[in-house]
């Protein structure tokens, strides 16, 4: 017979705060600004500067929860840089941030992921 006490904190489907400095999370931020720098006209691309709340649901896979802000940098699409060698822009004129709701699913399985939900404004 075998018996398994499990954490009272933890329901199934239920959305679960998580630390956004997670390394799981950052990836999941930049997999929504990959998504950002695609469905813009921007030259410049763009990058995660600050996640204030994160959340993950246990789905098919994981489901990420993001609140976060992003900047333009100063490396231009053209280019494809890394974003991790992509620092922000110093230029005034050129400064824009935007705040941005997203959500990233991650089949980890399959090694997929997808953003199916990215508001920014």
């Amino acid at each position: 017979f075998c018996a398994q006490t499990l954490n009272s904190d933890v329901k199934p489907g239920f959305p679960k705060t998580i630390n956004p400095n997670d390394s799981a999370v950052l990836k999941a931020a930049r997999h929504s600004v990959e998504r950002f720098n695609n469905c813009t006209n921007d030259i410049f691309l763009f990058k995660e500067s600050h996640i204030s709340r994160a959340l993950v649901q246990i789905v098919k896979g994981l489901k990420y929860m993001l609140d976060m802000e992003i900047g333009r940098t100063s490396c231009k699409k053209t280019q494809h840089p890394s974003l991790d060698n992509c620092d922000f822009q110093t230029n005034h004129t050129l400064q824009r941030t935007f705040s941005c709701y997203s959500e990233v699913w991650v089949i980890p399985w399959l090694q997929r992921f997808e953003v199916p939900v990215l508001h920014c404004q």
